[in-house]
């Protein structure tokens, strides 16, 4: 029935694929490694890892670089399915073959492992693709998931397709989890539990970069704040980004001269974002045109209440600029992004209630006050003005989120075990 419907869906694909190039340049390029199609630089007999988008992208990078130095006779593959994902690749590993996976249609899947021959798959969080698993399987290639992670809500519906489900997850060979309630989540869904481990998230192994200080101070001085009270909306999606200028206008009332820093999830929208902004009646800026070389020829006249961020991999470095983050993707059917960033940067952050994406981790951070959570918009401007108006209180919870991260740290230690183990037997 799966195989069914796939073919059914595949015009439909097709064309939402042609209609998100024309609204994302980064889809309308390379549009055939999407169905199999690899390109001729890619090296055969990889160790092939697996990530959606950027934030795992982000998370594995360490791990790959780790074992490029202990296994540098190896050749190493990464895919992602999103642009956004594939700049990170690019940026953090240019020596590290890379395309788009397939998508899940059986030729697509057939003509890519023909093509690579994998020695070892290796995916990251939830990519679970019952084809592109049962290939791997027939050709006896181990799979393993790591950095998983099930919400509640991804376990009931794949217990709606509990056969598939099953057969699927018995032909992962190992699954390291994020939490004991994935692994829990996971086994109930039909894991063979001798196969499934707790190993913490590797997303709270995550360090400041070298040039982390250096690079704020260039954006504080870009932007021209000053010592003016800064927040951030980061990852914002269509619905999200009228809740945060809402909140902003009514802080503009109560705290003089405060900023913000809007980052829209995908810089696709940014004129979009910008042109909401300007009709809420306050002065915006793009980051691009105050940071770039060439900025003094584009920046505007005046200081820009809101700038909008719009340079992919540098969302961590607009942390550091700001004193309290609110996550987006919490007040949308999304599930929340990633909190930990903010809080290594020893931060105070926000969030809206759909937070399924990162429930454990947004609940480890709310347990020692680094994290709360927003049910309404309105609370949303009130919990910020508690925060930018009670530096005392902000030190706090910024430290404490600090301090949560650094007590979580050692995931990826095991993970690479692990995987060291793994590679060695798939030589």
């Amino acid at each position: 029935m799966y195989q069914i419907i796939l073919w059914l869906v595949l015009p439909l694909v097709w064309l939402r694929l042609q209609w998100r190039g024309r609204k994302d340049p980064g889809y309308a390029v390379r549009q055939s490694e999407r169905f199999g199609r690899v390109p001729p630089s890619i090296r055969s007999h990889p160790v092939w890892f697996h990530t959606v988008s950027a934030g795992e992208s982000i998370a594995a990078a360490p791990l790959v670089q780790a074992l490029q130095a202990d296994f540098p006779q190896l050749p190493f593959l990464m895919t992602t399915m999103t642009p956004t994902g594939s700049g990170q690749v690019r940026q953090r590993l240019p020596d590290v073959d890379h395309c788009y996976a397939p998508y899940d249609f059986g030729f697509a899947v057939r003509g890519f492992f023909a093509a690579v021959q994998p020695r070892i798959l290796v995916l990251m969080e939830t990519e679970l693709w019952p084809n592109l698993i049962a290939e791997a399987h027939r050709l006896e290639i181990p799979v393993l998931l790591i950095n998983a992670r099930l919400s509640a809500r991804s376990a009931r519906g794949y217990g709606k397709v509990w056969r598939l489900t099953r057969r699927m997850l018995s032909q992962v060979h190992f699954i390291a989890c994020q939490s004991e309630q994935h692994q829990k989540r996971f086994i109930e869904l039909g894991a063979n539990p001798q196969s499934v481990e707790t190993t913490g998230s590797v997303k709270f192994d995550v360090s400041l970069p070298a040039d982390f200080d250096a690079t704020v101070m260039r954006l504080q001085k870009a932007f021209a704040w000053g010592d003016a009270p800064v927040w951030i909306a980061a990852s914002t999606h269509p619905g999200e980004d009228e809740i945060v200028l809402k909140a902003h206008l009514e802080l503009i009332e109560k705290i003089p001269g405060i900023k913000l820093l809007l980052v829209p999830r995908h810089p696709v929208r940014t004129d979009e974002v910008c042109q909401l902004v300007k009709r809420s009646g306050v002065t915006v800026a793009k980051q691009s045109e105050l940071v770039t070389p060439h900025a003094a020829d584009v920046a505007p006249n005046v200081v820009p209440n809101v700038v909008v961020g719009d340079l992919m991999g540098t969302l961590l470095y607009l942390y550091g600029v700001a004193q309290v983050a609110f996550i987006g993707g919490s007040f949308v059917e999304v599930g929340g992004h990633n909190p930990i960033e903010p809080a290594l940067c020893g931060i105070p952050s926000i969030s809206g209630p759909q937070q399924f994406n990162f429930t454990d981790v947004m609940g480890d951070l709310e347990r020692v006050g680094g994290h709360v959570t927003a049910r309404t918009a309105e609370q949303l401007g009130v919990l910020l003005a508690r925060y930018l108006l009670n530096p005392t209180d902000r030190a706090t919870a910024g430290d404490a989120a600090m301090a949560c991260v650094a007590a979580n740290r050692g995931a990826s230690a095991r993970v690479l075990e692990l995987l060291r183990s793994r590679i060695t037997l798939a030589q």
